[in-house]
């Protein structure tokens, strides 16, 4: 069983407190790693280490950023099979998704240090002669970025690519139930000598503690965090102590329309992986479905017939596992309530509805749900787990309409064959993405970003770069002796 240690200014560190925090296989139950249960006098020092690296970080060239951000991306894949051996054990992804997650973290890595030749300022003309106006874009400082358990190394990725080629250091704290892709990264982090001290720190730990405390840092210049939105809301209430900027990507309730004119084996298919995809807990995962009545009955027989097909099980078992467990047994409590309660309030299980019995692990069946009203609880609170309810619409008003009533924003999608359909929805739902006739996720030049509930800011892409960035204007007169 592996022991971790904090991370900070080029060194691992004990913490200044004496707790531990156990760190399970949420497939067999099994405690696979110890991390510190860190304190706010270790968030202070990373804190300090990282400001003070950041003076000289941000005057390092461009060009020099990127190419350590871009030989941290091939040190991952020289290691391509530890992280995804690590992070099958520590959060119970398929071989598929873990594989497509680390490679998607090295792109990214990749992908982030081509922008070090890109980040441009502007001049623009003044009012008056013999003065130029000058915006340069520099980098927002020290981030504070705080990693989920569902995506632990792309969303790692995310953060620390993006910080370092800005010209910003970074304080990483990841989820206490998946931090052991992070101390790899760690180890990678550790053997390059181009990167100074300071600029890339650990603390683990508690949200609570580890995460409030970085936002409520006066020298922390910018919080992202990808979470629930109880944890966003209390983040975003610390950082307003010191005006700190928040980039939060937080929960969704993603509705996926599917119009008369849809290719239902497209839909269905589609509709599987989204729902699917790591085991359902994601923030992007297709939650609900309005289905018009026309197609319905079709619909559902395909979708049944593919949640049949598939096996389930420990993931670090077979490569034949299509679903794995829940993150923990927290998790799975939650989604069996949710089922539940929809089922009381008049809902049919079609396929599903109760845990997998296994003997150990955090288990719950795909799980499909029919006869379910708009109003059910189900249809507006993010289940996160393998179940998906099916509401059926009588006109396309209906079904952007009931799309909207969310008090998320993130994610969306429509299957239809009808263009004029696809546009109408498009232009009416209120998502930071939509996607036609495909599975719900994103690409790394597009832009990841929410409305309403679903968060503030966004990443990837140059819009997601730009978010690490402040804006500083220089106004500058010069003399004319011609004049």
């Amino acid at each position: 069983m592996k022991t971790h240690s904090l991370y900070i200014n080029g060194e691992y560190i004990d913490s200044t407190g004496d707790e531990w925090i156990d760190v399970l296989n949420p497939a067999n139950e099994h405690v696979i790693s110890k991390i510190p249960k860190g304190t706010e006098e270790d968030v202070n020092r990373a804190v300090e280490a990282a400001n003070e690296a950041q003076k000289s970080w941000e005057l390092k060239p461009n060009i020099e950023r990127g190419k350590i951000v871009r030989k941290l991306g091939d040190r991952i894949e020289e290691k391509r099979d530890t992280f995804i051996d690590l992070l099958q054990e520590e959060q119970g992804k398929d071989y598929e998704l873990a594989s497509g997650e680390v490679d998607l973290a090295i792109d990214y890595f990749r992908y982030m240090s081509e922008w070090a030749r890109r980040i441009e300022g502007e001049v623009v003309p003044s009012d008056r002669p013999n003065e130029n106006i000058f915006i340069y874009k520099k980098p927002i400082g020290v981030v504070g970025g705080i990693v989920p358990w569902n995506f632990p190394v792309f969303i790692l990725a995310r953060k620390v690519a993006t910080a370092l080629v800005t010209g910003c250091t970074i304080v990483l704290k990841p989820s206490q139930q998946t931090p052991n892709t992070a101390m790899e990264f760690t180890k990678i982090v550790d053997s390059m000598d181009e990167i100074p001290k300071g600029v890339y720190n650990v603390v683990t730990g508690t949200g609570s503690e580890i995460g409030n405390t970085l936002a409520a840092h006066k020298e922390v210049h910018m919080i992202s965090m990808t979470g629930s939105v109880q944890a966003g809301t209390k983040v975003m209430e610390a950082a307003a102590q010191n005006i700190t900027k928040v980039n939060l990507e937080l929960g969704g309730k993603a509705p996926a329309i599917v119009t008369k004119n849809a290719d239902l084996d497209v839909a269905a298919d589609s509709i599987t992986t989204s729902r699917l995809a790591n085991n359902g807990q994601a923030c992007t995962n297709a939650e609900r479905v309005y289905v018009h009545e026309s197609v319905a009955e079709d619909l559902v027989e395909k979708l049944r017939h593919r949640f049949e097909s598939l096996k389930i099980g420990n993931p670090r078992e077979s490569k034949e596992v299509d679903v794995g467990p829940l993150v923990s047994m927290e998790r799975l409590e939650e989604v069996e309530a949710m089922v539940e309660g929809a089922v009381e309030s008049g809902a049919r299980v079609e396929i599903g509805g109760k845990r997998e019995d296994l003997e150990h692990g955090y288990f719950y069946q795909p799980t499909i749900l029919t006869e379910i009203d708009h109003s059910n609880k189900i249809m507006h609170e993010e289940i996160f787990g393998p179940v998906i309810p099916i509401a059926t619409f009588k006109t396309l008003d209906e079904a952007i309409e009931k799309g909207n009533d969310t008090e998320y924003g993130l994610s969306s999608s429509v299957y239809t064959e009808d263009m004029n359909e696809a546009m109408r929805v498009i232009n009416e739902l209120k998502f930071g993405e939509t996607f036609v006739n495909r599975e719900n996720f994103e690409a790394v030049q597009g832009y990841h970003a929410g409305m309403r509930k679903s968060g503030l800011g966004g990443a990837d892409g140059k819009h997601g770069m730009e978010d690490f960035l402040v804006t500083q204007v220089v106004y500058m007169e010069y003399k004319n002796d011609q004049q």
